[in-house]
């Protein structure tokens, strides 16, 4: 162990010396016992040196683990009415809608615990062990689903499913963020963001070539088991955030108690306000769009499910990449300011204006995939820099996933809309939808971050 003469840390080992050293230097491969005194040293919010092998790992990782929980969360729209159909043996769709409604509330309530969980696990594990969980149970409980003899026990699976789904974003971003430096972080957010929706696309895809009924629907949820294999990869080949080690290291994590502490409260608090409008907005309405797809066809046009989950996925994949760039360009308050603007317009296009199936109602669903999906590239971009290394995937895990509590209340308020309509998508959808005016102001109320580093 030697002492830094510049700052009196002291070091212990060669990666921690080479850290204190000018970039350059740190390509040799032997570390002298002291630094010369005119060297300084980088800051602490510089994340370490990082092999780019290792950081392509790490995004691959991640990318696949969220893409896969995409496809996970896509699984229910697709089936959901067939599913229900056969479990309560009806045709009509008032007594689906109240269910649709609690089993989306349970899914999005096991995310929230999951998140916290996972997130926890994650500060006091590591990100990689605790992201192999996640993935298990999210898959392993999806292909269960198969099993399922009543609607509640589709909701109990479908519940468990979600714990792991809800771990997965928050491990996942925290490690990808946490591994790659400052400049790349709106493109990354935007992958991230993408990953789901291409996952939740290519279900759509299956969904246009693969008549999801009655009789076939166990066998899609039985599919949703295969990313248990991701586990294997990650395990063996993704390392583990040297930042996060550096971090427990030098100072003992207890997420829990930190979070919610004086110094961080606001930035929580806000954290759970701003991504329960997004999810709000998501799951109270855009997720019932395959299900009115299929009830304005009547069930005659079996690919119409998957024609418009997938159109919700491509404009979500584009919007993934646009939030976090407009995030990185004029700054994480006017992009925030400026999706709920479009999404409000949108949705209140879709939902209050269009009355049939056709080429007008593909085009405003790719338009509300896009504008309201676009927050899931700001949200990976925005959450990791209101939090410091140790309770990182804590904090933007209890953000995420407290967002989804309050979305699974609008989940059930949206059943019951439903019923209150008489089985009207678009006039439950109108109003669940309003919730982007109450985004357009509280967002000026959290902090600007663009350009700073992570906090430490």
């Amino acid at each position: 162990m030697v002492l830094d003469r510049l700052s009196g840390t002291h070091i212990t080992s060669a990666a921690d010396h080479c850290r204190y050293r000018l970039p350059e230097a740190c390509h040799s491969p032997e570390v002298p016992a002291t630094i010369p005194a005119m060297q300084t040293p980088t800051t602490l919010a510089d994340p370490p040196p990082v092999r780019t092998r290792d950081q392509w790992l790490v995004l691959i990782a991640a990318f696949l683990g969220w893409m896969f929980d995409g496809l996970e969360q896509g699984v229910f729209p697709l089936v959901a009415r067939p599913a229900l159909q056969d479990l309560l043996g009806v045709s009509g769709d008032k007594l689906i809608g109240p269910w649709m409604g609690y089993i989306t509330a349970l899914f999005l309530l096991g995310a929230a615990f999951g998140g916290l969980a996972f997130g926890w696990l994650g500060d006091r594990l590591g990100r990689v062990r605790a992201m192999v969980l996640s993935i298990l149970a999210y898959s392993l409980f999806t292909g269960a689903c198969y099993f399922a003899q009543a609607p509640w026990q589709l909701g109990m699976f479908r519940f468990l499913a979600a714990i792991g789904m809800g771990g997965e974003w928050a491990l996942g971003v925290a490690l990808v963020m946490e591994c790659w430096p400052e400049k790349h972080r709106p493109l990354l957010a935007g992958a991230i963001g993408a990953a789901a929706n291409i996952g939740f696309g290519l279900l759509g895809l299956l969904g246009t070539m693969f008549e999801v009924t009655r009789d076939s629907w166990r066998w899609v949820m039985l599919a949703g088991a295969a990313p248990a294999l991701l586990a294997l990869f990650i395990i063996k080949f993704v390392p583990e955030s040297e930042r996060w080690k550096r971090s427990v290291r030098s100072d003992a994590s207890h997420p829990i108690k930190e979070v919610f502490s004086k110094r961080l409260l606001r930035h929580t608090l806000l954290g759970i306000a701003l991504a329960s409008i997004v999810l709000i907005g998501t799951w109270g309405s855009v997720q019932w769009l395959p299900a009115w797809a299929d009830q304005l066809t009547d069930g005659k046009i079996y690919n119409a499910k998957g024609i418009t989950q997938m159109l919700i996925a491509i404009g979500a994949v584009i919007g993934c990449f646009i939030g976090p760039w407009i995030g990185g360009r004029m700054g994480r308050r006017p992009a925030y300011f400026i999706l709920c603007f479009a999404s409000l317009l949108a949705c209140g296009y879709l939902f209050r204006v269009v009355d049939q199936y056709g080429t007008l109602f593909l085009f405003m669903v790719f338009a509300a995939g896009l504008t309201t999906a676009a927050f899931f590239g700001w949200l990976p971009l925005y959450l990791p820099e209101l939090f410091p290394t140790r309770v990182r995937a804590t904090g933007q895990g209890l953000c995420y996933n407290s967002g989804r509590v309050f979305a699974a209340v609008g989940a059930i308020q949206m059943g019951y809309l439903m019923q209150h309509y008489e089985g009207s998508y678009a006039r439950a959808g109108a109003t669940i939808t309003l919730i982007y005016a109450v985004g357009l102001v509280i967002i000026w109320l959290a902090p600007e971050t663009k350009g700073k580093p992570l906090p430490d």
